[in-house]
């Protein structure tokens, strides 16, 4: 397997953890009736501010998850994986694990400034294949 389908691999196992560090808190936020029901209404209680947090990460990364599979699937396909598509997969794993918990703390522009690291090692893996 190439470094970079390794590093989309592992990219799917963290979208996994994500939905557990999540999906924990937020059973205890809203309890166990409402989360293991239809969800007709709202909530009896709102989730905790980290809780939303980690909600959110883990929405974002499901949206960067996206575009980084096309990335891996582009060079993979293309037969332009290297050293440099491999260390922009890395990179971007990197990105995504630091991310939580820059989210789940409110750390900025830290959070910010990760998520631009992954984005953009993601965009330079889709040029290097079109150069």
């Amino acid at each position: 397997m190439t470094p970079e389908l390794t590093a989309l691999a592992l990219a799917g196992l963290l979208q996994a953890v994500q939905l557990v560090l999540f999906a924990v808190p937020a059973n205890r936020d809203v309890g166990s009736d409402y989360a293991a029901g239809p969800r007709d209404s709202a909530p009896p209680r709102p989730l905790s501010p980290r809780t939303g947090r980690l909600q959110r990460a883990m929405n974002n990364h499901f949206e960067a998850l996206i575009l980084f599979t096309l990335a891996v699937t582009v060079v993979t396909l293309s037969g332009q994986a290297g050293a440099f598509t491999a260390t922009c997969a890395w990179v971007y794993l990197g990105a995504r694990v630091l991310y939580i918990p820059a989210y789940a703390l409110g750390l900025t522009p830290g959070r910010s400034i990760v998520w631009g690291v992954g984005f953009l090692a993601t965009i330079a893996m889709i040029l290097s294949a079109l150069i």
